[in-house]
This record gives structure tokens, C-alpha cells and sequence, in this order.
């Protein structure tokens, strides 16, 4: 099928008319040989059981009267039939009385039988003859029975001619139908073909302004038209898609120098922020531990209070301050990209963590050969923020384990960050990877709320996920992918 598949179309509509006008032609033939081989069979059947009745009634005397060979003088008469091969006379208790046969080759392919006994009337074709029986009857009794033996032969030569008939009759055919057909193709498919051509050139050439020419307005005719639509309507869209194009590439200048000089002016801003607003909490922190230092005996233990409040305020703003720089700093920091041994980074912030608390008691688990494509600066950074977030929620416990570690998610590996601290309500999660956002109380846990929100955009600008999932009192961990 597939090489019939393949072919062009004008080829399969030749194969199409000749195969139809061919299946017709056969099956026409084939109807009419079923047809007279079945008359002639009937025939044959009624000729040689006209003969039988013929020979029948004259031979009832002969039986009678015992004469076998008056009977056999009766058979003979069955010479002038050349079909019929042989034939027998049998007596009422089926031996054979009286016989003939067409000759020595008849004698060959036939032999009558030596006994008959079969009731009735019938018949039946054995091989190359038709067998045929007659029961003898006079004064309404019956006396003996006759069998005649035809040849097919006849038959044989006539179904030859059919065969032969029907295949020229066939060849003259499929070379008409094969002219008609070729003739009809060139009309049908020519269109077709220039409509593929057409196709083929705009997919080609790219040149949507081609058009198919229409020769007709049946089905074809209306396919080209639609076709010819369908390119005007492409190229429509493709001219409004040059202007769009073009309209957006104005846009996107435009954008780009709208977006340079926004980074500009937030240059400038964290300029100020990082210079001009420390220069003031420097001031505030610097004069308050002067005033601790020199008039100290003349505050009291409330003034001493009050100004360690407003030294810790200041503090607190300065580093929020640098946390809000670096949030910034993350988000413009361009990403470069290499290989990281997340082990030996991992291990290099704990062993820092520990060494500001040396007297915790924190076990820090760190699983082996974990590496990662990433920005290593930037992936120093989260795992600062998420190694110290665990440091500082398991501040409570007097043991504490932290864990560093990978998991396996649907093939891809997810990094964790565990510990068996403070942990946090799960409703509240939504408000995790916010920036100022805490879950916790500045009087239980120190913080300015921007630290999760910075590993959020880290993680982001890699193409990766973070979350969380935590109990109160049970620890949290802390998920993220590269």
C-alpha cells in the first residue's frame, strides 16, 4: 500500500479508472460463465435424462422378454450423442443386463458398474462425467434401472472460450479505459498539480503574494479559492506583524532606555542610601555610646536603658539597611554560571556560624559530593541565609542538629537545609519569601525579614523553586532547586 501511497495523484487516478472499469469487466464475465455453466449444466442433465426416458421405454420388452441384446441394439442408439460415454441397462435386482460404450478411450476413462441399485430418479457429476439414472418402469412396475455416463469435456472446451473470450474482451477494455482515464486525469489533477506547485513555491520562496489560478468552479475550483484566501489572509497578518515588529522593537529602545536610566537613578538612590543615611546612624550610635561613657554615673539606670534602646535601634536600622543593598544588589547581579561543590561551601558557612557561638552545643550534618551549575557568590548567600536561619531559630534548644542535604523529586535534585528548632505554623507560610515579612517576634528572634526574601530571587534568577515545610516546635526545612 504504501508504494501506491506514494505515488502522484495523476497516476492514481489512471490506476483508479482502469482498476474500476477492470473489477467491472470481471465481475460482468464471471457473472455470465456462472451463468451458462449452470444453463448447461441443466442441459445436460435434461438431455441425458430425456435420453434415458427414451431408452427406457424401449427397452422395458427387452427386459421382460430377457433379450440383452436387443437392449444393447437400444443402447447404441446413444452413438449419435458424442458426450455420452457409456451406458447400462439393470435388471430389477440391479445386475447389469445390457451395456454400451463410445469406444476404447471412452472404455479407459470410464467403467460402468457391475451392480446398481439407487432408488429413483437422479444424478450427480463424478470428476470428468455426469452420472444420471432412471428407474425402468411398465404397467407401473418396476422392472430395472438405466445409467448413462457423459462426458464434460463439452463443457470444459466451452468454459476454455469464455476464459479466452473474457480476457481479450478485458485487455481491449483497460486499453480504453486506460486512454479515457488519461484523458480525464489531465483534467482532474492538472489543477491539483498546479495547486501543489503553487504550495510548494510559497513554502519555498516564502512569497506570500503567489496566488493559484482557478479553472473551474467545482470542489477544486473552491479549494483554490480558499487557498488564494488563505494566502491573502497570511499575508496580511505577515505585514501587520513587520509593523508590529517593528512598532515593538521602537518600544523595546524606548524601554531599555527607560529601564537604564531607572538603574541609574536606583545607582544613585543606593548611593545615598549607603552613604548618606549611615553617615546620621553613625552619628546617633557613636554620640549615644559617648554619652554611656562619660555620663554614665549622672543617667541612672533608666537613661543607661533608654540610650542602649537607641543604640540598638540604630544598629538594627543600619543593617537593614545593608540587607535592602543587598536584596537590590541580587537582583541586578549578573549571573555567572560555573560548577560548585555545595558540600565544601556548605561546610565553609557552618564552621564561620559556629565559631560566632563556639559554646553551642549544634551538630551540623553535611552530605558528600553534592554539585551543582550555579553563581557561586550568589549561592553563598543563600546558604548563609538558611544556614544562619537554622542556627538562630534552634538558639532556644540546648542541642540542636542542622542538616545539609539532597532528595531525589521526580529525577530532579532537590537541596534542603533541616533543623529541629522553633519551626513555624504552616498558615502563615505564604509569607515566608516576603521582604520585611516574620513569622516570629523581634523579642524572640532577631531579624529584619529580607533574608528569605533574598534566597527567593537568587533561586528565581537560576530557574529553580524554593519552600518550606515546618511544625511548631518540631523544626523546619527549608527545600530549593537549580
Amino acid at each position: 500500500m504504501r508504494p501506491f501511497r506514494d505515488l502522484p495523484i495523476k497516476h492514481k487516478l489512471s490506476w483508479l479508472g482502469v482498476l474500476a472499469s477492470a473489477s467491472a469487466l470481471v465481475m460482468a464475465c464471471a457473472a455470465f460463465m456462472v451463468y451458462d455453466v449452470r444453463n448447461f449444466y441443466q442441459d445436460m442433465v435434461n438431455g441425458a435424462a430425456t435420453q434415458a426416458r427414451i431408452i427406457g421405454y424401449n427397452s422395458a420388452a427387452t427386459i421382460l422378454f430377457f433379450d440383452p441384446h436387443t437392449a444393447a441394439e437400444t443402447l447404441g442408439a446413444l452413438s449419435t450423442d458424442p458426450d455420452v460415454l457409456a451406458a447400462g441397462i439393470y435388471t430389477r435386482d440391479g445386475k447389469l443386463f445390457a451395456s454400451y460404450t463410445a469406444g476404447a478411450a471412452a472404455a479407459q476413462a470410464v467403467s460402468l458398474p457391475r451392480s446398481f441399485a439407487e432408488p429413483g430418479a437422479g444424478h450427480r457429476f463424478r470428476g470428468v462425467h455426469l452420472e444420471l439414472w432412471r428407474r425402468i418402469v411398465f404397467e407401473q412396475k418396476d422392472i430395472g434401472a438405466i445409467l448413462i455416463l457423459t462426458s464434460l469435456e463439452a463443457m470444459r472446451a466451452r468454459l476454455f472460450q469464455y476464459i479466452v473470450i473474457a480476457a481479450l474482451v478485458l485487455l481491449v477494455s483497460t486499453l480504453g479505459s486506460i486512454a479515457v482515464s488519461l484523458w480525464f486525469q489531465r483534467r482532474i489533477s492538472g489543477p491539483i498539480l498546479h495547486l501543489s506547485e503553487t504550495a510548494n513555491r510559497v513554502s519555498r520562496e516564502k512569497d506570500f503574494s503567489l496566488r493559484a489560478r482557478a479553472e473551474s468552479g467545482d470542489e477544486i475550483g473552491r479549494l483554490v479559492d480558499t487557498f488564494n484566501a488563505m494566502l491573502g489572509r497570511i499575508q496580511e497578518q505577515n505585514q501587520e506583524l513587520e509593523q508590529a515588529r517593528a512598532e515593538m522593537e521602537q518600544r523595546v529602545i524606548e524601554r531599555t532606555a527607560e529601564l537604564a536610566a531607572a538603574n541609574k537613578e536606583l545607582e544613585a538612590f543606593s548611593y545615598s542610601v549607603s552613604h548618606d543615611l549611615r553617615a546620621p546612624l553613625r552619628s546617633i550610635d557613636g554620640f549615644s555610646q559617648a554619652i554611656l561613657e562619660d555620663y554614665n554615673d549622672k543617667l541612672g539606670p533608666e537613661g543607661q536603658a533608654d540610650l542602649q534602646r537607641v543604640r540598638a535601634a540604630t544598629q538594627r536600622m543600619a543593617q537593614l539597611i545593608d540587607d535592602i543593598l543587598d536584596l537590590s544588589r541580587v537582583t541586578r547581579a549578573r549571573l555567572s554560571r560555573e560548577e560548585v561543590d555545595l558540600s565544601a561551601l556548605a561546610r565553609s558557612v557552618g564552621a564561620e556560624i559556629q565559631k560566632s557561638e563556639p559554646q553551642r552545643n549544634v551538630e551540623f550534618t553535611v552530605a558528600e559530593g553534592l554539585r551543582a551549575e550555579a553563581d557561586p557568590r550568589l549561592l553563598r548567600i543563600v546558604l548563609e541565609n538558611l544556614l544562619r536561619n537554622a542556627w538562630k531559630f534552634t538558639g532556644k534548644h540546648p542541642t540542636a542538629k542542622i542538616e545539609f542535604g539532597v532528595v531525589q523529586d521526580n529525577g530532579r535534585p532537590t537541596y534542603f537545609v533541616r533543623d529541629d528548632g522553633a519551626g513555624f505554623d504552616m498558615t502563615y507560610a505564604s509569607k515566608l519569601f516576603g521582604a520585611f515579612q516574620r513569622l516570629h517576634a523581634m523579642t524572640d528572634f532577631s531579624g529584619t525579614g529580607v533574608g528569605l526574601a533574598t534566597v527567593q530571587r537568587i533561586i528565581t534568577r537560576h530557574g529553580g523553586q524554593v519552600w518550606a515545610h515546618a511544625e511548631v516546635e518540631k523544626g523546619a526545612t527549608f527545600y530549593f532547586t537549580l
